[in-house]
């Protein structure tokens, strides 16, 4: 029975106690049920002692003086305790009643120098179950804790793998890494680099693929000693891909009063560089909790791809990454400039002894430098001492002044601040003169820049001196300041000039730039000769107009008459060019002539003239009758002279 099963004892007995209750009774039933119960307890002691495991001790590194024993028991009973046992010989050491499953144990209460064995046993109640034996020399036994505080870091194709060292020498380690649960794990064993700066091991993984996530567990052991242990694996790491490339930043900027609303807005980084998380890191240089002068960087983390934020006008830098578990990206630095003043006016008080109410005022002071304003100094409670060392005299600053309203910022004051003025360091730079003619010359020149100005710069005075043996005549003219050009007018031909341009602050006038030039001389025959060209010029169109104008008034006035033609008569004809005439029909009048005649003579040609007139008239008359007229010659035209009341009418026609 002892070989059966506590199952097939247990039907056995159901068997048998039924058949012993009809032939035995009682007694025999009492007799099996009390063997049942010890058999029971015999199975159960043995199941619990085999799953007592044997012990490691060992030490967590090669320099620690405790040792820490381990085992595993499976039980759900809370009254089992444990010896651990050391040595089978006279100095046999024990360690009683522990109730964990584990011990630290100090090393001056062991043998550690020799080889020894150890074992543990479990009590429960009144049973007792005893572990194999385990033997070693303690001293050369190192077991290390898992891995913690694992970090990752692509570099290229290589995946940097760094956790705390658990000792101060290289350690051995070995790797599995795989890209999904489809994959099968590939394996690395390598010696790890001790970092003394970090106390830190680290290692490379080589010929990864960075731009895919992976899933990492490792474990580590010494190299120090003879007889190491692995440590437990590490927790199971998911390292995403890496973040190789800056995030591409727009900005969105808008205008209130007083202060500005700014928008940032960015593409979200691949799917495989998001695994498990990420998130993006915004730092600016300006405000904490929307104040202004609060601390001079705010870290904003955010999982969103937007981030909006109020700024005053002075200016202000933003920095953008994203972050995940293997790194992070280049950071994208968002620089927005101070609100343009064009006409920046000069402070008008002693803005480093004003008073403000330092709880929701901020001052700051900026300095023009590389075409940008770099932060000089802010006015607060907590660095005053600080101000007064950056503030110096003679340099000029952007002044603002902020106020925190609803936890936004608003600048109230922008001005142009020296906290003491003086002359400006050097003259104008670069002058040149040219341009030049007989009596004007055109001066351009560098400005004074702010650093050599020392001051609020004004104006420029430019001034021309005439140079003579008997007396110097200055003359001075006043240029804005924002300008860097001149034009002298109304100079003597032929004179020479030193012109002077300095820079004007209200300290006063400070050094002058100096370029001497000597005007062109008036070329007289040169400008009588461009005078006579214009003369003639303007001849010569007069003439034209006068003539047009008469053409336009003879065609008015004078009626233009027709002359008479020649013509030419067949030599057949055999007639006077006297008779062809008269024998030609007489045609309309196109153009007259008028001749005043004498007064003596009038009614005698008056009356020749009708006489002939009449007697011609009618030859011609006969003449058209008797003879028919060429094509050539009914062309002719007939001149006609008639006399009436002492004019004589001349009568033409052109040719066609």
């Amino acid at each position: 029975m002892e070989h059966l099963s506590l199952f097939s004892y247990t039907h056995t007995c159901k068997v048998l106690s039924l058949k012993l209750m009809e032939t035995l009774g009682w007694t025999s039933l009492l007799r099996c049920i009390s063997m049942f119960l010890v058999f029971t307890s015999s199975s159960a002691k043995g199941s619990e002692c085999e799953s007592l495991s044997s012990p490691q001790c060992f030490r967590r590194n090669s320099e620690t003086t405790f040792y820490v024993c381990e085992w595993r028991m499976n039980t759900t009973r809370r009254d089992v305790t444990f010896e651990l046992h050391f040595d089978r010989t006279d100095n046999d050491i024990s360690f009683e009643n522990i109730r964990e499953t584990h011990a630290e144990i100090v090393a001056e209460n062991l043998i550690t120098s020799r080889r020894v064995e150890f074992w543990v046993e479990a009590h429960a109640g009144g049973s007792v179950c005893k572990s194999n034996e385990t033997s070693g020399i303690l001293k050369q036994i190192v077991k290390f804790e898992a891995p913690e505080d694992i970090s990752v870091t692509w570099f290229q194709n290589h995946l940097n793998v760094t956790w705390k060292a658990a000792e101060n020498y290289p350690a051995l380690a070995e790797v599995w890494f795989r890209i999904d649960e489809t994959k099968s794990w590939g394996k690395r064993v390598k010696t790890t680099e001790f970092r003394s700066s970090k106390m830190a091991y680290q290692l490379s993984l080589e010929n990864l693929q960075k731009h895919t996530s992976y899933q990492v567990k490792l474990r580590h052991r010494t190299n120090v000693t003879a007889t190491p242990l692995w440590s437990e694996w590490s927790p199971l790491l998911i390292v995403p891909a890496e973040l190789e490339d800056k995030l591409e930043v727009n900005v969105t900027l808008k205008r209130l009063e007083g202060a500005r609303k700014v928008t940032l807005m960015w593409k979200p980084v691949d799917h495989a560089a998001a695994i498990p998380s990420v998130s993006y890191i915004l730092r600016d240089t300006q405000t904490s909790e929307g104040c202004p002068c609060e601390k001079e960087e705010e870290i904003h983390p955010t999982d969103k791809t937007e981030y909006t934020d109020y700024v005053s006008y002075s200016p202000v830098n933003f920095s953008v990454m994203a972050k995940n578990a293997a790194g992070s990206s280049p950071v994208t630095v968002v620089h927005i400039p101070a609100e343009p003043a064009p006409h920046l006016k000069p402070c008008n008080k002693k803005l480093a002894d004003a008073k403000r109410n330092e709880t929701n005022h901020c001052l700051e002071w900026y300095r023009l430098q590389d075409g940008d304003l770099k932060l000089v100094a802010r006015k607060t409670k907590r660095d005053k001492r600080l101000f007064r060392k950056s503030i110096k005299d003679y340099v000029g600053y952007i002044y603002f002044e902020h106020l925190c309203i609803d936890e936004k910022p608003k600048t109230v004051q922008m001005c142009l601040y020296y906290k003491k003025e003086n002359v400006p360091k050097i003259a104008p730079q670069d002058l040149l003169a040219f341009n030049e003619t007989h009596n004007s010359v055109t001066l351009t020149w560098k400005a004074i820049p702010e650093d050599d100005a020392r001051g609020f710069l004004t104006r420029y005075n430019v001034c021309s001196v005439k140079i003579n043996l008997q007396k110097e005549h200055i003359e001075c003219h006043t240029v804005a300041a924002s300008l860097s050009e001149y034009s002298l007018e109304n100079l003597t031909p032929g004179t020479k000039y030193n012109f002077t341009v300095a820079g004007v602050t209200k300290a006063g006038e400070g050094p002058k730039a100096t370029v001497t030039l000597k005007t062109q001389h008036l070329n007289l025959m040169k400008g009588w000769l461009i005078l006579a060209l214009v003369m003639a010029f303007l001849f010569i169109f007069l003439l034209m107009v006068c003539s047009c104008i008469w053409k336009k008034m003879k065609k008015k006035i004078l009626v233009p008459l027709p002359k008479p033609p020649i013509l030419e008569l067949s030599a057949h004809q055999g007639k006077s060019v006297h008779q062809d005439m008269l024998e030609e029909n007489e045609e309309v009048v196109n153009e007259v002539t008028l001749h005043k005649l004498l007064p003596k003579e009038e009614e005698d040609l008056e009356e020749t003239t009708m006489s002939l007139n009449r007697d011609d008239t009618q030859q011609a008359l006969r003449s058209s009758k008797e003879e028919e007229m060429t094509n050539t010659e009914q062309e002719d035209v007939l001149a006609l002279l008639r006399y009436r009341k002492g004019l004589i009418f001349e009568m033409k026609t052109d040719e066609c």
